[in-house]
């Protein structure tokens, strides 16, 4: 049965279960704007130990958490700028792209916009990475808050009215004089202290993440993401489909070329093949051709993941080649892979002889890794970093990728959630945050209160800015 109806039945479970017991304490259940919020005491003694109990440890927490704090502002900010002109400069790039700039992470996100370079994204991994992120967050901002004698009001959770049965968020509920009341630097700490908290989880389940890892996953195959090509001057070309050519010019070549199936390409130095359609969309490289190699693999156009050369497996690419290399051009072998739903495939293929002077056994694949750009980009190749992406990995047992998986995004949110939270933007922590900081500089709150409503309004047009340009480019 497919994973999908398991997600919803838990889905429907746990939102029947909360229904229940929100019903049933009905009486600490109010309406304040667009949430719902549930009130209790809870968590408020294990709030009260720590923050009375490390009451030294906090205070050197403190500076580390307001000089994180305010790396992640700048790098936010760095970071938005870059979104921005993104938008505006690349309008192709965002067109792939597809996804709207201010698109929540909701499940089943990749899955919808066919985002391959991301795991699966479930209900139940949502439930449970909301859960422990909001948790953590909100304590540590409690814990703060009682360090230095901030009153807390109450504790507890909030819902939206169109997803009443599923917890969204968590929360501390400050005495607003109070907190006011209290220094600069003291209101700082607890506003930075949640997102100092979001990064502490993000490294404690990356760790946690690289151990489960470790033991649960070992190197079973080899993956590729390419035929092997070849750059090729057009002028070079001395044959196609069989037919001797003279001085021939990127226009007649597409001419000539058959509409289906690979045209056979023929140089001084060794044979190619390509589409009419993918010579046709190298009509801007300046007569500087990529062609394929007439390799066996682009022939029988095998794909997935390589797990066995005649019925023996392999573990990497170095296994792959040694498989190879007792073998000669010509050389029947049979390759067994398995496609993105893990179903085998045995393949049949003839070796052919490469185009160097070696006259080595070639097959024709390889895999060209890429760099993502961007801090997000960059993010999650950090992440998948000790996975190789050229290596097929096999679980050893059930339910290790989806629990991999869970981690993966619990990290990835984790730390997403610490950037976004300290935009200099009024409704997050990084909106009081950044007036402080101007207080502190200008001791003026006439100056400070401009400067935060002057960011708060440059960044809603800036959003309005790039949802303009997300639509128009699809125009």
């Amino acid at each position: 049965m497919n994973f999908m109806i398991y997600d919803i039945v838990l889905l429907v479970i746990f939102a029947a279960f909360i229904a229940r017991f929100l019903i049933k304490n009905k009486k600490n259940l109010n309406k304040e704007g667009w949430l719902y919020l549930y009130r209790t005491k809870w968590g408020m003694n294990l709030i009260d130990k720590v923050g009375k109990k490390y009451k030294k440890t906090l205070h050197v927490l403190s500076y580390v958490s307001i000089v994180v704090g305010y790396f992640l502002m700048g790098g936010m900010l760095y970071l938005f700028g870059k979104i921005v002109y993104l938008y505006v400069a690349y309008p192709s790039i965002v067109q792939a792209i597809k996804i709207p700039p201010i698109m929540p992470l909701i499940p089943y996100l990749p899955q919808a916009f066919n985002l391959d370079f991301l795991p699966p994204f479930y209900f139940i991994y949502w439930i449970v990475i909301l859960a422990i992120i909001a948790i953590t967050h909100e304590f540590a901002h409690g814990i703060f808050m009682r360090r230095y004698g901030i009153k807390i009001k109450s504790t507890g959770f909030g819902f939206f009215p169109f997803f009443f049965p599923i917890f969204l968020a968590a929360f501390v509920e400050q005495d607003e004089k109070s907190m006011k009341k209290s220094k600069k630097f003291q209101q700082m700490a607890v506003l930075s202290a949640g997102t100092f908290a979001n990064i502490i989880t993000a490294v404690v389940f990356f760790v946690i993440m690289f151990l489960f890892f470790s033991v649960s996953f070992a190197p079973a195959g080899v993956q590729f993401n390419t035929y092997s090509y070849s750059l090729v001057g057009v002028g070079a070309i001395t044959g196609l489909n069989g037919i001797d050519l003279g001085a021939i010019t990127y226009e007649n070549l597409i001419m000539l070329s058959e509409d289906t199936g690979f045209n056979e390409i023929k140089t001084q130095h060794g044979k190619y093949i390509a589409t009419k359609e993918f010579l046709q969309s190298q009509e801007d490289n300046e007569n500087i051709l990529l062609l394929y190699d007439d390799a066996p693999a682009i022939r029988a156009e095998l794909e997935g993941s390589i797990v066995g050369v005649d019925g023996n497996g392999i573990n990497d690419w170095e296994d792959f080649a040694e498989a190879l290399d007792s073998k000669n051009p010509g050389d029947t072998i049979i390759l067994s892979t398995l496609d993105e739903d893990n179903e085998p495939k045995d393949y049949e293929i003839v070796l052919a002889e490469s185009n160097d002077e070696a006259g080595e056994p070639i097959l024709g694949i390889g895999y060209s890794s890429s760099e993502r750009s961007g801090a997000i980009g960059k993010l999650i190749t950090t992440l998948s970093s000790f996975k190789k992406q050229e290596i097929h990995y096999e679980s050893k047992f059930d339910a290790a990728e989806f629990i991999y998986n869970m981690l993966w995004w619990l990290v990835l949110i984790s730390f997403s959630v610490a950037l976004v939270n300290m935009l200099p933007v009024g409704i997050f922590d990084g909106g009081r945050f950044f007036y402080l900081t101007v207080l502190g500089i200008t001791k003026s709150e006439k100056i400070a209160k401009r400067s935060s409503r002057v960011l708060t309004w440059l960044f809603l047009f800036l959003l309005v800015l790039i949802m303009f340009f997300w639509a128009k480019s699809f125009f």
